[in-house]
């Protein structure tokens, strides 16, 4: 058996993504320093996936752990699978390339494994990361995305990154890349929001026919930032159908609601900052909730969305208004 590839899903473009992942995600207000602790102390626990973005700006730290641990013997580059996300004010063709040597250079890696669009809302190119007029609202930008894509595929081609994918995607933005005329490679994945209130299930099932990854974020939804999310929302982890399956595996509500997307064929990102906790997310590959589990566990499934982008309604690829969207 390859070991390498245990607890890895192929891609469609031959490269393996490990199926549980470190979210790197952190608040303004979390020192910088923090995302290079947790990383290095999640590539000590086993995580081999590590889920980044430029706009995330710790990118420099999140690589500096990586670099250490490489040079300390604990992994390899090879074993390590790093995404990046092209934030929105980089969506112009002719950002993209930038953009992703930018987080080269703060990395100071030669390539990625994944480089994917953050979600398909252009803003206003410039430096800023939330560029707003005089009124606060955000300026927004028009680019096609298929153009977009045709510059990733350039990248991939440049050897800059393995592979490349979507993020905040809905199915009918997805189709339209798929149709692109002259399309040179698929997205090998749609990564979005995705828990037990907000299962996806018609969006993970046309990914499946469509041999897309669905990658899990906010898996946990403990992601409680301001900025994006209301703070008045439901607490899955505090979910008595979760804790109730979890008292009966001897587990926690959160690895329960890791293993629920595993055995559902999703790839999971799981973000914490404590080292208890990043201990506690990997050790999900050695129960196995029972087929009735799964079933109590879909019927959670409201449609609740945690993070709505609700500044960007308007924008004509605002994706969550299709029925199944991300």
């Amino acid at each position: 058996m390859d070991l390498r590839h245990s607890h890895s899903v192929r891609l469609n473009d031959g490269h393996f993504m490990p199926v549980l992942g470190f979210g790197t995600y952190a608040p303004e207000h979390t020192p910088k320093s923090k995302a290079e602790e947790a990383t290095k102390v999640a590539i000590d626990v086993g995580f081999r996936h590590i889920d980044a973005a430029y706009f995330y700006q710790n990118e420099e730290e999140v690589g500096k752990a990586i670099r250490e641990k490489i040079a300390d013997g604990t992994v390899k580059r090879e074993d390590v699978f790093y995404t990046t996300k092209l934030w929105s004010t980089f969506l112009r063709p002719e950002l993209v390339r930038p953009a992703l040597e930018r987080s080269l250079k703060k990395l100071q890696l030669d390539y990625v494994d994944l480089f994917i669009i953050h979600n398909p809302l252009a803003m206003k190119p410039g430096e800023e990361l939330l560029p707003k007029d005089a009124s606060g609202n955000i300026i927004f930008d028009t680019v096609d995305i298929r153009d977009t894509w045709e510059a990733l595929e350039k990248c991939k081609d440049a050897g800059l990154t393995k592979s490349i994918g979507v993020s905040n995607f809905n199915h009918k933005q997805l189709e339209l890349i798929l149709n692109k005329p002259g399309l040179k490679y698929k997205p090998t994945c749609n990564q979005v929001e995705c828990h037990p209130y907000l299962n996806q299930s018609k969006l993970l099932e046309f990914c499946k026919s469509k041999d897309i990854v669905l990658v899990a974020y906010s898996a946990l939804a403990s992601h409680r930032d301001p900025n994006w999310i209301d703070p008045d929302i439901p607490n899955l982890l505090e979910e008595p159908i979760l804790k109730s399956i979890a008292k009966k595996h001897s587990r926690s509500p959160g690895q329960v609601a890791l293993r629920y997307q595993l055995q559902r064929g999703v790839v999971v990102l799981a973000k914490s900052f404590s080292e208890k906790r990043i201990k506690e997310n990997f050790q999900v590959f050695d129960f196995e909730l029972t087929p009735e589990d799964m079933k109590a566990i879909d019927g959670l499934n409201s449609n609740f969305r945690y993070s709505k982008l609700k500044f960007a309604v308007d924008h004509p690829y605002y994706p969550f208004s299709e029925e199944y969207e991300p």
